[in-house]
């Protein structure tokens, strides 16, 4: 899908742009080809270094992110990498709910369908790392939560050695620690007694956990 597509034709031939460039930033544009639309995440107009050596390995490893998603309701196909650059993904009709307004009430069911889709990526393998504020987190057209961006995500494997099973494991916890702050940001009277004891609930050894967890984000968030 999307056979034909090339990076030296999206700034004549793009449908709209969700955010431009900067040094380090991809372009992320909406394509169409053949009636079929897409996102494009696009590292090809960043630094030449930084594409060719950071860009190239984000862009790789969302992909494998992606490849183990497959299938997975709530999240968007990846339909394929271009020119090892970037990533071309399913448009999903939505907006992000960091952009939702809090006087429109959500479905009931849209929190509840957002967690099982993060039971189902930890299933497989994977922690998303970064959906506490929301930008990552679509509400669909049809009310649903779609998850995006997976760049900054881990998987079990890359941490399956002590003392890094212990942070990936607090990072699968903030996975839903993310959903309960965001339902205190949207719907704060759902939350029930247990998901506020949880997300008050801090042990020592969280904490250090935490620490480490939080260096290795700010260092995953300043080259994403």
């Amino acid at each position: 899908m999307l056979e034909t597509l090339k990076l030296s034709g999206l700034p004549e031939n793009h449908c709209g742009i969700l955010r431009h460039s900067s040094n380090t930033r991809p372009v992320i544009w909406v394509v169409e080809e053949k009636g079929v639309r897409a996102v494009v995440k696009d590292f090809s107009n960043t630094r030449f270094l930084y594409r060719n050596i950071i860009g190239r390995f984000l862009i790789w490893r969302e992909f494998m992110a992606y490849k183990k998603l497959q299938g997975l309701t709530g999240v968007p196909t990846c339909y394929r990498v271009i020119n090892g650059l970037a990533l071309a993904l399913e448009e999903i009709p939505s907006r992000p709910l960091k952009k939702h307004n809090k006087d429109m009430k959500l479905p009931e069911a849209f929190f509840d369908n957002l967690k099982n889709i993060v039971d189902s990526f930890h299933r497989r393998g994977l922690a998303h790392c970064d959906l506490k504020n929301g930008a990552n987190v679509l509400v669909g057209h049809d009310g649903r939560p779609y998850i995006v961006d997976w760049s900054a995500s881990i998987s079990e494997k890359e941490f399956r050695f002590f003392p890094l099973n212990r942070v990936y494991l607090r990072f699968v916890l903030d996975d839903y620690f993310a959903i309960i702050k965001l339902k205190m940001r949207y719907v704060s009277e759902t939350l029930t007694p247990e998901e506020k004891r949880q997300y008050a609930q801090r042990s020592h050894m969280e904490r250090g956990v935490r620490v480490v967890r939080d260096r290795l984000r700010k260092i995953l968030k300043k080259i994403v």
